[in-house]
């Protein structure tokens, strides 16, 4: 059975005050919420917040969706207005985070101030809490005692990995219904606790909805070129929410649809998803998620071929991605990353009077180690890579993020050259995007 705090002070969430009811056998009829990270290292470049990366995820399976998350700092009245607005605008809010021992934990102060409502210290939490430190032979101090106080007529969560228990408040807000859930920061706390005491709360609040999802990805491809083409299908269906997302030589078209039973979401979202398709075609490899490293781990088994590279400026890159999926020694035979000129003549079989001719960095020699690799390893295709990765080494003729990727075959021999912006770390995984989406399309 669920333990509340006995209401003291001022009446909140009780039913008695104008603004704030509760009753336990509500249920939402709107489903979105709001999820706000708690802690000032979460602003720095330090920390991320992964909690809200699940927490959504969770939520969306239950059909929640979640439509604001923010992050703010140990600063009470920063935490107050976050807590104001978001009992206005959503109807699910959850707060993770800043229910420590400390005197920068202020969820539970900012979320009381916020809501009018009281604290109180719970004797049963005090007396676990010493019980907890007891039997690790540790000297509770008196500050951990804060743990213990929780909001007027809050329902307590027991944390069964750590010490600050979370709390949830259901009731009226503004004459809305609501649901403000507090839990603790460290994420296997708070995974802990959502699963055993929140999902099956939700699960009996919220109306039966279900989220179909589509993924499409496309590599190197602009992200203007992929709206322009998928757009006008999209725009079609307002039911459907349509997101496109650009990164590191990748376009994600994400695709959400909600309904009330799981085979119209999937049906309305899958008629969407096979349109777009038919519009981008070839330029579509993956529909499910999928990496292109996974996809073209699928097609070198599908044709039982295999792979060789020869790298020079990503420096091993590509081998790293090939090999990152389980079972690339069924089809990745090995390679050389070829950083010298003088390795680039001893392991690739670039002849010396080549880089003398045309430099290092140049259509001809990645040509020429995309085949000499193939050949050292006998291998069903080789790849060569070689480029100006900077921040320098670039010239007038030959800039920082020129690169020149090369895809040799049975069928002869292909050279892409490409102008990558950016930094070395992204010059050089939009270079090991390139020559992954040659395999790919070599392999289709």
């Amino acid at each position: 059975m669920e333990r509340r705090a006995s209401p003291r002070g001022p009446p909140a969430l009780d039913g008695r005050d104008a603004r704030h009811s509760t009753t336990r056998s509500f249920t939402l009829l709107l489903v979105n919420a709001e999820i706000i990270a708690v802690g000032s290292e979460l602003l720095t470049p330090h920390r991320q917040d992964t909690n809200s990366l699940y927490l959504t995820e969770k939520l969306n399976e239950l059909g929640i969706e979640v439509r604001f998350k923010c992050i703010v700092g140990d600063d009470a009245q920063g935490l107050t207005a976050s807590a104001k607005l978001a009992m206005r605008r959503s109807d699910i809010i959850i707060f993770t985070g800043g229910l420590g021992p400390t005197e920068d934990d202020l969820t539970r102060e900012s979320v009381a101030e916020a809501l009018g409502l009281k604290l109180q210290r719970d004797p049963a939490l005090i007396a676990q809490l010493e019980d907890r430190f007891a039997k690790r032979g540790i000297k509770i101090s008196p500050n951990n005692f804060k743990q213990a106080d929780v909001l007027t007529s809050a329902a307590i969560l027991p944390n069964p990995v750590g010490t600050a228990p979370g709390q949830w408040i259901a009731g009226k807000y503004d004459g809305r219904d609501r649901i403000l859930v507090l839990l603790p920061g460290p994420p296997h706390e708070l995974k802990a606790l959502f699963e055993a005491e929140c999902v099956s709360r939700l699960r009996a609040r919220i109306p039966v909805q279900h989220i179909a999802t589509r993924t499409l990805k496309m590599a190197m491809m602009p992200e203007s070129q992929v709206d322009a083409r998928a757009a006008p299908i999209y725009k079609t269906y307002s039911d459907v929410e349509t997101t496109i997302l650009a990164g590191a030589g990748e376009i994600q078209l994400h695709m959400r649809c909600r309904k009330d039973s799981k085979a119209e979401a999937e049906a309305r979202v899958e008629e969407l998803t096979e349109k777009i398709e038919d519009e981008l075609g070839d330029a579509i490899f993956s529909r499910k998620g999928e990496s292109i490293e996974q996809i073209v781990s699928y097609l070198l088994q599908m044709r039982n071929m295999t792979l060789a590279v020869a790298e020079s400026c990503t420096g091993g890159l590509l081998a790293e991605r090939i090999t990152s999926i389980g079972g690339s020694s069924r089809y990745f035979l090995g390679g050389a990353v070829v950083y010298s000129n003088a390795l680039k003549t001893q392991f690739a079989n670039v002849p010396k009077s080549m880089i003398n001719q045309h430099g290092a960095v140049s259509r001809e020699v990645a040509a020429t180690m995309a085949e000499g690799i193939r050949k050292r390893c006998v291998s069903s295709y080789g790849v060569g890579i070689t480029g100006v990765a900077g921040p320098s080494g670039g010239t007038d003729q030959k800039p920082v993020g020129l690169v020149y990727v090369a895809l040799a075959g049975e069928e002869g021999t292909q050279v892409v050259e490409r102008n990558f912006l950016g930094d070395r770390k992204r010059i050089r995984q939009f270079a090991t995007e390139q020559a992954l989406e040659m395999v790919r399309r070599a392999l289709r």
